[in-house]
């Protein structure tokens, strides 16, 4: 891809807020599923993300531009609402556009897919839900993340490491901090992580679940409670995203007992693969967020060519640990041409 130009279509995005697993240059490289090579003329493409406020969402706005930019005739605007929680404004958003008459086909990460149902009830145009599904016959695809698969995997992975960091099998307790009390994709990875704990032969405190709204500075106060609840230690701290993660381990630094803990987090961003290489956070799910957005707009493309994208196409993950972050960074930095 020409990543100078996606790179110049990003600057204005991306520079207030750069706050998931790479691959090559194409969605199907990565290991996605993709819907074909659907081009439109004179589409145009409503894109409304969750937030553009921080790093994962970033590169879910990379991937939709990059398919604009390699597809000339589809036009494709980008939006979020100003926070995971301003779910008032992404209401109005949504309302708005869908109102207007001046897109062909819509994309939406919902912040509450219930409301968002109520919003699309009798739309004619394709609507394609990205990162968070949406039930509702008016949604033609979900491309995504299979979250429950991937914190499955995360859990797994989490209890080797613990027993690898030297604690006994007496003491692999897992405590989730997690984002929005509710929200369709917290849920789902908090049930991964509880399957993936339990499978590997640890203990998920399912009624010790912290939830701290997807944000940094609140997931910093649930490591401190876990702390005083807890102060022998919990071999493994799994969170709902990076941001979260990292904040759990800085403020569980310089304390013996959490010393060897595993922090956990999800979406493989730039900045986690930094935290892991510096020993802090120690691993994280990375999901496809690039090849989310590229696909999410080819597939409303597809469909507005007439064709019937999947049901549910998997944009792929993995776990990113301090072996490989490196190379994840690498690619990671390549989407936006740096």
């Amino acid at each position: 891809m020409k990543k100078r130009l996606l790179a110049m279509l990003l600057a204005g995005a991306m520079c207030a807020s750069l706050a998931a697993c790479g691959g090559s240059d194409t969605p199907a490289a990565n290991g996605g599923e993709s819907t074909g090579e659907s081009t439109g003329e004179g589409y145009a493409i409503d894109v409304i993300l969750k937030t553009t406020a921080s790093e994962y969402w970033g590169y879910v706005q990379a991937g939709a531009l990059s398919y604009m930019e390699e597809h000339p005739e589809v036009t494709v605007e980008v939006k979020g609402a100003s926070s995971e929680t301003a779910y008032d404004e992404q209401q109005n958003m949504i309302e708005t556009d869908l109102n207007s008459g001046a897109y062909d086909a819509f994309v939406i990460a919902p912040l509450q897919a219930d409301l968002v149902k109520t919003l699309i009830a009798g739309q004619t145009a394709p609507i394609i839900a990205v990162d968070t599904d949406i039930d509702a016959p008016e949604v033609l695809s979900f491309v995504g993340t299979g979250n429950e698969d991937a914190a499955a995997m995360g859990g797994e992975e989490a209890v080797a490491a613990a027993k690898a960091a030297g604690w006994a099998d007496d003491q692999l307790t897992a405590i989730a901090i997690s984002g929005v009390q509710g929200d369709a994709t917290a849920e789902a990875r908090l049930a991964g992580y509880q399957k993936g704990v339990e499978a590997a032969g640890g203990t998920f405190l399912v009624d010790e679940i912290q939830y701290a709204n997807a944000v940094a500075d609140q997931a910093a106060t649930s490591m401190e409670a876990i702390m005083q609840n807890h102060p022998e230690g919990v071999a493994m701290i799994l969170c709902n995203n990076d941001d979260m993660a990292m904040a759990a381990a800085r403020a569980a630094a310089g304390n013996a007992a959490y010393e060897n803990t595993i922090f956990v987090g999800f979406d493989g961003i730039q900045s986690a693969c930094n935290a892991i290489l510096a020993g802090e956070e120690t691993m994280s799910v990375a999901q496809e967020a690039f090849d989310m957005g590229y696909m999410a707009v080819e597939a409303a493309v597809s469909a507005l060519n007439g064709e019937t994208p999947a049901e549910f196409i998997d944009s792929g993950c993995s776990v990113v640990t301090a072996e490989n972050a490196q190379e994840r960074l690498d690619t990671l930095k390549s989407y936006l041409g740096e």
